[in-house]
């Protein structure tokens, strides 16, 4: 009894990857010592593989059984090790993947995607923001960044990462340096607007040092900070307060107004805002502008220039980022053949 006690501690202080060699060098050798046992009995080396792995596994079909008296005495050596074997691996890998399951809850995997989302600091404002993105494409991949200690968010495209936003070991976890966009929200936790715009500065100027390329936006809280985020390289910020506070003068100014607002700025209402790729067909502003309305959609800025349907009759530059308010099936349609 003690020698079976001594073999299962040794077993259990084995690493996975051990255990995973052992058992198959186990079940491999067992193979071989049964098929020279008694080869009239499985007539194939694979016949006593299978007859191992059944016996190992208790299914026990009776199509191989051993005849010899070696035979039998080695049957039972199957049960007392080999059964406990597979008992301990089939346990191991249970615990592997519940640890797994785990890790995934509390944002301790590393995610290694890419031309994912990251959504850095999490509110009720990023909880909109995923809710939207999912919205807009349900195969796009998210990642959150935040310092709770468990997932906020459960979905299937939805990951975690757990950890400070401003270390690079937490944003380099994320995938940062292959993600789509970074959208970065303000930490609501403070009521100091200096304060949470430092700390989303900070972000921010992680992200440009360590991934450029990537497309940042950032909520800012006070409109005298617009300057440190344009040095940093932010390529858009929205004010946190007064996005709202406009949209309520545009709601009393012109009633009714607020809706049309929504419907450009989320998928679940009418029309969106879509980038369109530029026709070689297309030499004015007019001739994107007619060629669009035939299709469905309503040509509205190039980049951020929204007065260029008064000057219809202007040469489309080289650069030109025309946007356009459609439906998605539209849009769908527009870039395939546009």
């Amino acid at each position: 009894m003690l020698f079976f006690l001594r073999y299962a501690h040794r077993m259990l202080r084995l690493s996975n990857g051990l255990l995973a060699v052992f058992a198959l060098v186990f079940v491999l050798l067992a193979s071989v010592l049964a098929y020279w046992l008694e080869p009239d009995t499985f007539e194939t080396w694979f016949n006593s593989l299978y007859w191992v792995m059944t016996t190992m596994a208790t299914v026990g079909y009776g199509d191989y059984f051993m005849k010899t008296a070696l035979g039998k005495l080695f049957t039972i050596f199957l049960y007392l090790f080999g059964i406990g074997l597979l008992s301990l691996v089939i346990g191991k890998i249970i615990d592997a993947f519940a640890t797994l399951k785990i890790r995934r809850e509390t944002g301790k995997v590393n995610y290694h995607g890419r031309g994912h989302i990251v959504v850095i600091t999490w509110n009720k404002k990023a909880y909109s923001a995923v809710e939207e993105l999912i919205a807009s494409d349900p195969e796009l991949e998210i990642v959150i960044i935040d310092e709770n200690e468990k997932i906020p968010y459960d979905h299937k495209k939805v990951h975690y990462v757990s950890g400070d936003p401003t270390s690079d070991k937490t944003l380099t976890r994320a995938g940062l340096d292959k993600a789509r966009s970074a959208i970065i929200f303000a930490d609501e936790t403070s009521t100091d607007s200096s304060l949470v715009d430092g700390k989303t500065l900070l972000i921010a100027a992680s992200i440009e040092r360590l991934a450029p390329d990537v497309y940042t936006t950032a909520e800012i809280m006070s409109e005298k900070h617009i300057q440190n985020f344009r040095h940093v390289k932010v390529n858009d910020f929205i004010l946190s307060h007064d996005a709202v506070s406009m949209l309520a003068v545009r709601s009393a100014l012109n009633e009714g107004s607020v809706e049309l607002y929504m419907q450009l700025i989320s998928r679940q209402y009418g029309g969106e805002i879509y980038e369109v790729p530029v026709n070689p067909a297309w030499t004015t502003y007019h001739d994107a502008f007619q060629d669009l309305l035939k299709k469905g959609a309503t040509l509205l800025a190039d980049r951020q220039d929204l007065s260029i349907n008064t000057r219809l009759y202007d040469p489309i530059p080289a650069d030109a980022k025309l946007f356009v308010v459609c439906s998605p099936e539209t849009y769908k349609h527009l870039r395939g053949h546009t």
